[in-house]
């Protein structure tokens, strides 16, 4: 007699899935795909070349009206071989879909800006390869931060939107041999606009190591002419009271401490990008202003009214490597009509 029966739900395991059919990379397909493929389809696919990865909940953040509707267009993509996607392991219940660009959406993209799609540095193993890197949840946490902010901007009656968003990739080219930001953003709010650079920390970087940027930061804002804030995103707020004074300690020993304003902010604290949750690193000499919407930030660190989507900071020369394809727009492009609605 079995006096401790092994629990039926220890039993259960993952139901073996079909395989989905999916399409080869012919020339014919990439022929059908031109007929196939939306704007919003291509642009979804320009943005996962520009930042790598994103998850189900991140892909409905930027482009889609529900989880329904993300779910449907992005297993057609999937079976035309524009995204290909994974499931990370985790140890409870089941990670969320990952998304990355596959070897048809590369070419579409290579094509549609006029270069030859070996000079543009895809290999469909360094996409996928994303899956077992180190980085995988650094870079779905920095996307997830930009994401939000784009969410924000697609509100019935937003008054603010994120006007740009570059990769490290991207501001690695321009100027990585003197910093290398984890990335790029251009926020617009009430006629008011604030450009920066972000550094996303998991708390698993030395402090030091984090504070010792600024020299680089500081080095980019002499050579260049413009000031540019870094804002610092730690885990937690007891994360974050250390990490201000070891960055408050290696501003006050920069020779232009003013080159470099910082703020920083937690991931417990509440509210999204843009809420109350920024804290300037100020001079002891400065009123202490407390936490600050992103676009109050202003007020403290005046910026000129810069045209078009390219960083101030840009100025740098470039560094040399593959063809960079055009970087999107961080808002996705608006629906045609419908072919099929009803005339009034």
């Amino acid at each position: 007699m079995i006096s401790n029966p092994t629990p039926q739900r220890a039993l259960r395991g993952h139901m073996p899935q079909r395989p989905t059919p999916r399409a080869a990379t012919t020339g014919e397909h990439h022929a059908q795909l031109a007929g196939r493929l939306t704007h919003r389809d291509r642009w979804l696919a320009r943005m996962l070349y520009e930042h790598k990865v994103f998850t189900t909940q991140q892909i409905v953040e930027l482009c889609y009206p529900s989880m329904r509707a993300a779910n449907h267009r992005l297993l057609d993509l999937f079976k035309w071989r524009v995204v290909d996607r994974f499931q990370p392991f985790v140890t409870t219940g089941t990670a969320p879909m990952h998304y990355v660009l596959d070897i048809a959406g590369a070419v579409a993209l290579a094509y549609e800006d006029g270069v030859d799609p070996k000079s543009i540095g895809y290999r469909h193993e360094d996409a996928i390869g994303i899956a077992h890197s180190l980085r995988l949840a650094h870079t779905v946490g920095v996307n997830g931060f930009f994401t939000a902010m784009v969410a924000l901007s697609r509100r019935p009656g937003a008054r603010r939107s994120l006007t740009a968003w570059w990769s490290e990739l991207r501001c690695g080219r321009l100027f990585g041999d003197m910093v290398r930001p984890d990335a790029y953003g251009r926020w617009r709010e009430d006629d008011l606009q604030l450009e920066f650079f972000l550094e996303f920390d998991f708390g698993t970087e030395d402090l030091g190591k984090l504070s010792h940027k600024l020299y680089g930061y500081e080095r980019l804002a002499a050579a260049t002419g413009i000031t540019t804030p870094v804002l610092i995103r730690l885990p937690t707020q007891r994360r974050e009271t250390s990490a201000r004074r070891a960055l408050a300690d290696c501003l006050s020993q920069l020779d232009r401490p003013r080159l470099v304003p910082l703020a920083t902010t937690a991931a417990d604290a509440a509210g999204d990008p843009a809420a109350a949750r920024w804290l300037p690193i100020t001079g002891p000499a400065t009123r202490h202003p407390g936490r600050l919407r992103l676009v109050e930030l202003t007020q403290l660190w005046p910026q000129p009214d810069l045209p078009g989507d390219v960083p101030a900071s840009s100025s740098v020369p470039a560094q040399q490597g593959p063809a960079a394809l055009t970087a999107p727009d961080p808002f996705p492009p608006a629906s045609p009509a419908s072919r099929f609605r009803r005339r009034p």
